[in-house]
């Protein structure tokens, strides 16, 4: 009886040398996938800063601007195309009755 208690303890401390190493290697992906996280998230939201988006000179500027605002409208017309929102209207202005007068 005894042999087989002696295999099994071998076995199991073979079994937790393997489970720890790879738990090591484990937490070292995880700290690695943290850091750079940590990182996309740090440079995302600082790219406005680094380059702004639109030119320092007024006139460029504004010229951004508006091309901007007029990208802006014609999504809004993209949706209300996607939506059938742009569709004529079927229903009359004026409400008639349907029966005989």
């Amino acid at each position: 009886m005894s042999p087989i208690v002696i295999t099994a303890t071998v076995y199991n401390t073979e079994a937790r040398t393997l489970d720890v190493s790879s738990k090591k290697k484990l937490r070292r992906r995880f700290t690695q996938f943290f850091i750079c996280a940590v990182m996309a998230t740090t440079i995302s939201t600082n790219v406005g800063c680094f380059m702004p988006i639109y030119d320092a000179d007024p006139a460029v500027r504004a010229r951004q601007l508006i091309h901007t605002s007029e990208d802006l409208r014609h999504l809004r017309d993209e949706w209300h195309r996607f939506w059938f929102l742009d569709q004529p209207s079927h229903m009359q202005p004026l409400r008639t009755h349907g029966g005989i007068l």
